[in-house]
């Protein structure tokens, strides 16, 4: 028997299906009588935000675990980068450039898929479940015959769920710390690719995770050393003291998928001093 069978108690899904059969009168259709469950204008109100923080988080946790996911692989990374086929759609001429970045991130999916075959539900692909880079993800792992997951949020624009995430595993969002942190509870690897203001606050977040020790060390892969080395002068920052020359040891730059997943499976923890903690 199932947990729920052995309980005494009457399941709240009965109450649901029994309320819709009673009469139809004003006492029954004031929204005072609803179910609070079943409410959605009392749990849309102010005062119900800290349920609903606690919903977005338990929700993708229990599916997920349901699911049998144990460990992630985690893409960031812009949802304007093209693909190749579609270069010519890019905002800018720059940006098209940038477009390989796409086949290397779908690239390093399928092949990190591949690998996790034979490890069950280890090393799953989750990316941020939109296009560019993240639909790259998800796309590798589907060509790789595995399943992803796509943590989407909702937002007036770029954010609908791409076509190769996992149905089952498509999340959709509307706390961005609940969503992050999803992200990060998997979480065996993190590979950042070239972004924007999401793909860097995503970023920061994890690396100061990490610096501080609220999260253990992972491989944190920076994909196209250029690009990273001309939007943050990482030196500086460690120069003036703002961050310790021994942080800029929690990233790495790959180039290629298979840079990427060699340092995966070569990487040892960083070790720390007492000193290592920037503020």
């Amino acid at each position: 028997m199932t947990d729920d069978a052995c309980r005494p108690f009457r399941d709240a899904q009965k109450d649901v299906e029994t309320v819709r059969e009673i009469p139809d009168t004003p006492q029954t259709r004031a929204p005072a009588y609803r179910l609070a469950f079943a409410d959605p204008e009392f749990l849309w109100r102010d005062e119900l935000r800290p349920v609903r923080l606690q919903l977005e988080l338990l929700k993708p946790e229990l599916l997920m675990r349901e699911f049998g996911i144990e460990s992630t692989i985690v893409l960031f990374g812009s949802a304007r980068i093209p693909e190749e086929a579609r270069r010519v759609e890019a905002a800018t001429e720059t940006l098209g450039r940038y477009a390989r970045y796409y086949e290397e991130a779908r690239r390093f999916a399928r092949l990190m898929t591949e690998k996790s075959q034979t490890n069950g539900r280890h090393h799953v692909i989750v990316t941020g479940g939109g296009p560019g880079i993240m639909e790259a993800g998800n796309r590798g792992a589907a060509e790789a015959g595995g399943v992803s997951i796509g943590l989407n949020i909702v937002l007036p624009h770029e954010q609908a769920p791409n076509e190769y995430v996992t149905p089952d595993l498509c999340f959709n969002f509307h706390y961005f710390g609940i969503r992050k942190m999803h992200f990060l509870l998997r979480a065996s690897a993190i590979a950042i690719f070239p972004g924007g203001f999401g793909t860097l606050d995503e970023m920061f977040e994890a690396l100061t995770l990490i610096q501080t020790d609220r999260m253990d060390p992972v491989p944190f892969l920076l994909f196209g050393r250029e690009f990273w080395e001309r939007i943050i002068n990482w030196e500086a920052l460690a120069e003036v003291g703002t961050i310790s020359r021994e942080d800029l040891d929690l990233f790495t730059y790959v180039e290629t998928a298979e840079e990427a997943v060699a340092a995966i499976e070569n990487w040892q923890p960083p070790r720390k001093t007492d000193e290592a903690y920037g503020t």
